[in-house]
């Protein structure tokens, strides 16, 4: 007898990610048919402040354990939380996208990690930080309203390295403005999604 598609489809998945990168997991998902997978994100902008991840992580795998479902990934690297992630991950018996942080998975991690110690003076944009550059660095550093701070923050950086998950004319655009707004060299690599894609087709 011939199994039917309910027999065949993939266990049901609560990928409990960043928002920063929930365009990216909505566009694997479309592209690849994966309707198993289901997204919650917590605030992109946490982006910015890592303190506040591990507790609301702890709170959507609670929801999402009281909900009914038995696999549960996370869509964070470590992210600035100082192993509280992986100690959630560890606690609970559940995975992580592999990595530091976005600007390693999208490159590629080993490649990133191979290559980081000659660019430690580049500041790294995403489609995501391009997009909305004021919100999540101009506005959380208050440059609009005391420019002398951009030197003082940024006199150590010498580049932003645009690295765009989509080939996007405007958001390249957004990236250079970016770069002459902080006063830095440009540059520009297209990674598309990294090891972020087979981080979700495995979830």
């Amino acid at each position: 007898m011939n199994a039917s598609p309910s027999d065949t489809a993939p266990e049901p998945v609560r990928v409990i990610a960043c928002g920063a990168i929930a365009r990216e997991i909505i566009a694997l998902k479309a592209a690849n048919g994966l309707e198993h997978i289901d997204l919650q994100c917590l605030p992109a902008i946490w982006h910015v402040y890592p303190t506040k991840i591990a507790p609301a992580l702890r709170e959507k795998i609670a929801e999402a354990r009281a909900e009914g479902f038995r696999r549960i990934y996370i869509g964070y690297a470590e992210c600035g939380t100082q192993g509280q992630i992986d100690k959630i991950c560890e606690e609970e018996g559940i995975e992580r996208i592999a990595g530091p942080h976005c600007y390693a998975f999208y490159t590629g991690t080993e490649k990133f990690l191979a290559e980081c110690d000659n660019e430690i003076s580049a500041f790294y944009l995403t489609d995501l930080i391009a997009r909305q550059f004021e919100a999540f660095v101009i506005e959380p550093l208050k440059l609009d309203k005391h420019p002398e701070l951009r030197d003082m923050v940024f006199g150590n950086y010498t580049k932003i390295v645009y690295l765009a998950q989509t080939e996007d004319p405007e958001l390249q655009k957004k990236a250079r403005w970016a770069a002459d707004y902080l006063k830095l060299d440009y540059e520009y690599r297209f990674t598309g999604y990294g090891d972020l894609e087979a981080a979700i087709m495995s979830a």
